[in-house]
Parts: C-alpha cells; sequence; structure tokens
C-alpha cells in the first residue's frame, strides 16, 4: 500500500473519528442535560468520575500498549503471533478488574446507599464491562490496520445510540435503580460493540467473493482465535518488547491524563455532589479536544506508523514517504495551532453564557467559568502535543521510547504535567531529517560533512561552497 494511498485512508478514517465523535459527544451533551433535571448530582458525580475512572483504567492499563505496538508497521507480519498478543488483553483486563474493583470497593470511600444506591454491583458490572470489550480487541486491531473505516463508524455509532436510549429509558421509567441504570447501560453498551465486529467478520470471512477478504491475513474466522504458528512462537517478541516499552509509557500517561479523577477519588478533595458538578464542567471545557484533536491523533498516528519505518533513520528510508509524512505533520500543526487559538479567544469571552445555558445557575455560579476558562487555554496545548506525540510515537524506536518514559518521568519529578512537553523534547537526531523534510527541496543529503552538534543533539550545517547539496538544505535543523 502507498504513502498516497495510505493518507487516504487516513484521511477518511480521521474524519469518519470526527464525525463519530461529534455524533457521541452531542448525544452525552444532551444526555448529561436530560439527567441532570431527573437524578442527583452525587450519581451523576459517582458514575462520571469514580465508575467511569475504574472502567477507562482498566482499559488503558491492558490493551493501550498493545494498541500502540500492533499498529506500528504495515500488513505484512505474521499475523497469528500479532493476534495471539492481542488475546494477552483479556487475561489482562481480567487481573486489573478485579485488583482494581477490591480497591474501588474495600480502600475507597463508599458512598450513602441512601443517596446512591447499588454502588457494589455498579463497580462490579462496570470492570465486567470492560473485559468484554477487551474481547474484540483483535478484531478492532485488524479492522484499524486494514482501514476499515465504515465498521468503526457504524459499530460505535450503533452501540452509543443504543446505550443512549436504554440509559434516558431506565431514568424516565426507573429512576429508583440510580447506579443499576447506567451499569447495565455500560455492560451493554460494550456487548453491542463486540458482537457488531465479530458479526461483520463472521460474515466477511463467510463469504468467499468479498473483495476485502483478499487483503485479509486471515481465512476463517477461528483463525482470529489464539493458536501456536508455523515456527513454534506463540508471540513475536520484537512487538511483546514494544509493546512493554509503551506500556510504561502508558502508564504514566495515563495517571497525567486522568489526574484529577485520581486526586478527586483517592483523596476526597470534592464530595460526590462537587465531583459531579467538576465532571460536567470538565467534559465540556475538553469537549473540543475530544471532538477534532482525538480522532486526528488515533487516525495520523496509523498513518505515520505505516509510511515511517520505526527506528530506521530518515535518509535510509524511501524518500517519497518522508517527504508526505512531513508534509502531513506541518499541516496537522497548522490546523491544530489555528483550532487551539479559535476555542481560547470565544471560549474566554463566553464560558460563562455556555454554562448557563446548559446547567443553570448550578453550574454558572461559583467557580465554574473559571474552570471553563482554563481549559480553554488548555487546549491550546492539547492541540500541539497531540499532533506531535502521534507522529513521534510511530517514528521512534524502542530505545526512544524508554528514552521518552524516562523524559516524562523527571518531567513529573519536577512537578510539570509531561503532556504539556510535546513527544519531539527528546530530539532524536534520527527524527529531525524528517522534521526538516519540508524545507529541503528538493531532496537530498548534505555532503559537506561541516557540520557542529547542537547543545539538544541536533546537526547544524556550517556550510561549504564545495557541497553541490548544502544550497537544498536548511541551514539548521
Amino acid at each position: 500500500m502507498g504513502s498516497q494511498e495510505v493518507l487516504g485512508h487516513a484521511a477518511r478514517l480521521a474524519s469518519s473519528g470526527l464525525l463519530l465523535q461529534v455524533l457521541f459527544r452531542l448525544i452525552t451533551f444532551v444526555l448529561n442535560a436530560f439527567i441532570l433535571r431527573f437524578l442527583s448530582k452525587e450519581i451523576v458525580g459517582v458514575v462520571n468520575v469514580r465508575l467511569t475512572l475504574l472502567y477507562s483504567t482498566t482499559l488503558f492499563l491492558a490493551r493501550e500498549a498493545f494498541r500502540r505496538a500492533c499498529l506500528s508497521g504495515g500488513t505484512q507480519r505474521d499475523w497469528s503471533q500479532t493476534l495471539n498478543l492481542l488475546w494477552l488483553t483479556v487475561p489482562l483486563g481480567v487481573f486489573w478488574s478485579l485488583f482494581l474493583g477490591w480497591i474501588w470497593l474495600q480502600l475507597l470511600e463508599v458512598p450513602d446507599p441512601n443517596v446512591v444506591p447499588h454502588y457494589a454491583t455498579g463497580v462490579v458490572l462496570f470492570g465486567l464491562s470492560a473485559v468484554v470489550e477487551l474481547l474484540g480487541e483483535p478484531f478492532w486491531v485488524l479492522a484499524q490496520a486494514h482501514m476499515f473505516v465504515k465498521l468503526k463508524v457504524i459499530a460505535e455509532s450503533l452501540s452509543v445510540i443504543l446505550k443512549s436510549v436504554l440509559t434516558a429509558f431506565l431514568v424516565l421509567w426507573l429512576p429508583h435503580w440510580g447506579l443499576y441504570i447506567f451499569s447495565l447501560a455500560q455492560l451493554f453498551y460494550t456487548t453491542v460493540l463486540v458482537l457488531c465486529y465479530v458479526i461483520y467478520f463472521t460474515k466477511l470471512l463467510g463469504s468467499p467473493e468479498s473483495t476485502k477478504l483478499q487483503t485479509l491475513p486471515v481465512s476463517r474466522i477461528t483463525d482470529l482465535l489464539p493458536n501456536i504458528t508455523r515456527n513454534g512462537a506463540f508471540i513475536n517478541w520484537k512487538e511483546a518488547k514494544l509493546t512493554w516499552s509503551f506500556f510504561k509509557q502508558s502508564f504514566l500517561k495515563q495517571i497525567l491524563t486522568e489526574g484529577e479523577r485520581y486526586v478527586m477519588t483517592f483523596l476526597n478533595v470534592l464530595n460526590f455532589g462537587d465531583q459531579g458538578v467538576y465532571d460536567i464542567v470538565n467534559n465540556l471545557g475538553s469537549l473540543v479536544a475530544r471532538l477534532i484533536f482525538q480522532p486526528i491523533e488515533e487516525s495520523f498516528y496509523i498513518f505515520f506508523a505505516k509510511v515511517l519505518e520505526r527506528g530506521k533513520d530518515a535518509t535510509l528510508q524511501k524518500q517519497e514517504d518522508v517527504a508526505v509524512a512531513a508534509a502531513v505533520l506541518e499541516s496537522l500543526l497548522k490546523l491544530a495551532l489555528l483550532a487551539g487559538l479559535t476555542i481560547t479567544v470565544f471560549g474566554f469571552a463566553y464560558s460563562q453564557l455556555a454554562l448557563d445555558i446548559y446547567g443553570g445557575t448550578m453550574l454558572s455560579s461559583g467557580s465554574g467559568p473559571v474552570l471553563l476558562r482554563s481549559y480553554c487555554l488548555y487546549v491550546l496545548l492539547l492541540a500541539i502535543n497531540g499532533v506531535t506525540e502521534c507522529f513521534t510515537f510511530a517514528a521512534m524506536s524502542k530505545e526512544e521510547v524508554d528514552r521518552g518514559q524516562e523524559n516524562h518521568g523527571g518531567a513529573v519529578d519536577l512537578g510539570v504535567p509531561a503532556e504539556h512537553k510535546p513527544a519531539t523534547r527528546t530530539c532524536p537526531p534520527r527524527l529531525h531529517g524528517i522534521l526538516s523534510h519540508r524545507q529541503a527541496q528538493p531532496l537530498g543529503v548534505c555532503t559537506c560533512h561541516n557540520h557542529q552538534e547542537t547543545r539538544d543533539g541536533c546537526q547544524r550545517c556550517l556550510g561549504d561552497e564545495r557541497c553541490m547539496e548544502h544550497s537544498k538544505w536548511p541551514h539548521a535543523f
């Protein structure tokens, strides 16, 4: 698959993901406004902060590293070993759901059952829903790697719509069920999502005339199950080591991403009602980041991972692919900066009005508007960080991923949120050939050998009039 074709698929995936996120957030936006008028803010706080944190932490720890490692590289690989590796997410998910569920039930403050009934059942069902979703992980990665854009859109859209309908129905007719409502809706959502992928691949692999079947590495649905490969190896150890590197990175990133929820959950700095109000304002503030930047980051990580060869110097890769990657990176950075600045400017002016329309004085009074304005500035930082991070993690070698993890750890030690530091802070010299590629027209390699190494490890060309290639490259990378 050529770089231009991969770019086209990535663009369609990003646009589809963008529309999907708009649908998700629009439904959630309306649903929260509806729920606030029927349920207490304490229930909203427990569901949106504590139980959702349990669900997201379990999924993140069990699958995020596997997704990044298994989506790296092209589709030409031993997929049996990759699928075997992905099935390890299920026992990992069981372990994390049991361990975290015990913490949620035994070590954390339990809500008043008169105000928030059925808390224990909610913890069990949210943990179970995370494990159920992990059952579809091999199908999801296979679909993403082969750019099955419509499948993701249809599966997730159908799941979230049915979940929202079920939630609204139960809230309207059975509000006394409390956490049963959201727990059953969450379990129903993950079940429908996994069934969509399973049914799709079952029908696809059962129709030999399908054109997509020719591009798939499996011919039967049973090939997606764990099995011993021809060479006797159960997994690809290179992918496994890369997964471990990403896991160390992901573990820290999860703490930074969900930091405020961990603080509220473990330190009890806010009561459950205030947590509900905070979470609503938080979701409104991060709405644009999730609508625009997250689908772009996820989709173009796949693009960069397919076009660029991980751990290989830019000068040794196909120059056409490197040029396309550099052009796309430049365009994404411009788009992210423009969107971030727009949100920052208008968000400061209309934060209080937006909160008053959405939730009344409960949200617009107090610290709500100040919090929303702070998020508008935060979105600008997220915009730049997301694009640079997806590019760098797609191109970095295992050793550079480990060094990046160490740099993130240093950022935490200094009290600086690592997510505010662009991933290119590590400045691998190998990546600068790609980053400077947009300025290098036509393509060439500087052969004057007259360079000076700067403090960040980059190469600065001092120039040599005898070098014919010198004029084609920038004087400072």
